[in-house]
C-alpha cells in the first residue's frame, strides 16, 4: 500500500503529519460513501479537563449546554470573542472522570490558554493531552455496525426546543453517544464514529484505510464546516453552519451571546455557508483556501475547502454574502461556480 502524506504534497498545510491517500483517492472516497474506512486524524490537538466542576465550568465558557453532560456523552462547542466571532471549535467527550476536547491542528494551544485564564478558583485542571490521545475516524454507513450499542447521534434543528421558564434542558443540542472499548473512547458522530486512542497506537480494527483527502471530500459534500477553513476573523456561528450542532440558543450567559441572540432573533446573518459546483477548472488542483468568490467584478465571499469529489467533480464550501442570489453567476479564479441549493 502506497502512503502519500499531506506534507509530501503541501508541506505548509496544517494537516501535515497524516496520510493524504493510500494510492487511489477516488476509490477511498467511494469507500467512505458506501461502506466504511479508517482515517488517521491524529494531527488533531487534544485537551483533557478533569475536575469535579468541569461540566458546569465548560457550560459557562462555551456556546453549548453542558451542565448535565454525563459519562458516555459527547457534543460540540464554540468559544466566541466578546463580539461573537468564532475563536475556537471543539468536540467534547465525557468519560466519567475527564472531559476530552479535540480540536483542529494547531488550535489546541489557543484553546488551552483561554481555559487556563478562566480557571480562577474552579475545581478543574485543563492540560494539553495531545501526547496522551490520538483521534482516528471510522467514516461511512458501515461504521455504526462495528459498535452496535452506540445510539444514533442527535442534532436538534435550529432554533431548537423551547423550555419552560426556570427549567433546565437536560442535554446539549448535539448529543453524541460514547463508550470505552479496549482503551479507546468511542464517539458516534454524523459522519461515522470517532476513536480517541492512546497516543501512537493504531485502532485494532479490520477496516481498510482511507486518507484525509477522502475524508475532506465527504465532509465538503455533507456541508460540514471546519474551523480555520470555513471561518475567518469575523465569522459568527450562524454564517458558517455551526449553529445547530454547537450553539444552544436557550441557555445562560456566555461570552459573545449577545451577538448570537441578536442575529438569530432580529435579523439574518450577513453571510452564509454554501456548496459550490466549479466548472471549467483548468488544472487538477482545487482553488486554494481563501480564494476570492467574485460576482460582477466584486468579491462576495471566499472559498473554504475545495476538493475533487468522485461523483460531483470539483466542489467547494464557501462563505458568501447573504444577499447573493442562488442562481448568481459566480467566479472563483477562472472557474465558473454555481450554488448548490439542494
Amino acid at each position: 500500500m502506497t502512503t502519500v502524506t499531506i506534507e509530501d504534497l503541501t508541506p505548509e498545510s496544517a494537516d501535515a503529519g497524516v496520510a493524504a491517500h493510500y494510492g487511489d483517492p477516488m476509490r477511498e472516497q467511494r469507500l467512505l460513501e458506501t461502506a466504511v474506512g479508517l482515517v488517521d486524524r491524529s494531527n488533531r490537538d487534544v485537551l483533557a479537563v478533569p475536575g469535579e466542576e468541569r461540566a458546569s465550568w465548560l457550560h459557562t465558557l462555551t456556546t453549548q449546554h453542558l451542565t448535565d453532560l454525563r459519562a458516555g456523552q459527547g457534543s460540540e462547542l464554540l468559544v466566541l470573542s466578546p463580539n461573537g466571532h468564532v475563536e475556537q471549535h471543539a468536540f467534547v467527550t465525557e468519560d466519567g472522570s475527564t472531559a476530552w476536547l479535540d480540536t483542529e491542528p494547531g488550535a489546541g494551544a489557543g484553546l488551552l490558554k483561554y481555559l487556563e485564564m478562566m480557571r480562577f478558583f474552579t475545581k478543574v485542571e485543563p492540560r494539553d493531552a495531545s501526547a496522551e490521545r490520538d483521534v482516528w475516524s471510522l467514516v461511512g454507513p458501515g461504521a455504526a455496525e462495528l459498535f452496535p450499542s452506540l445510539a444514533e447521534p442527535r442534532i436538534v434543528p435550529v432554533p431548537g426546543p423551547k423550555f419552560a421558564a426556570g427549567s433546565v434542558p437536560p442535554e446539549p443540542t448535539a448529543l453524541y453517544p460514547a463508550l470505552e472499548v479496549n482503551g479507546m473512547l468511542v464517539r458516534r458522530v454524523p459522519m461515522g464514529v470517532d476513536l480517541l486512542v492512546p497516543h501512537g497506537q493504531v485502532p485494532d480494527l479490520d477496516v481498510p484505510r482511507a486518507g484525509l483527502w477522502a475524508y475532506e471530500a465527504v465532509r465538503v459534500a455533507h456541508r460540514i464546516p471546519r474551523l480555520g477553513w470555513e471561518t475567518d476573523h469575523r465569522t459568527i456561528p450562524a454564517e458558517a453552519g455551526f449553529l445547530a450542532q454547537s450553539v444552544h440558543l436557550d441557555k445562560g450567559c456566555y461570552r459573545g451571546q449577545e451577538t448570537v441572540a441578536r442575529v438569530h432573533h432580529l435579523g439574518r446573518p450577513p453571510r452564509r455557508l454554501v456548496l459550490l459546483h466549479l466548472d471549467g477548472v483548468a488544472t487538477d488542483q482545487p482553488p486554494a483556501q481563501g480564494a476570492a468568490v467574485m460576482l460582477d467584478g466584486r468579491q462576495v465571499g471566499f472559498v473554504g475547502t475545495a476538493v475533487r469529489h468522485h461523483e460531483l467533480g470539483m466542489i467547494a464550501l464557501a462563505v458568501i454574502k447573504k444577499n447573493v442570489a442562488d442562481d448568481a453567476y459566480l467566479l472563483v479564479g477562472e472557474s465558473a461556480a454555481a450554488i448548490d441549493v439542494a
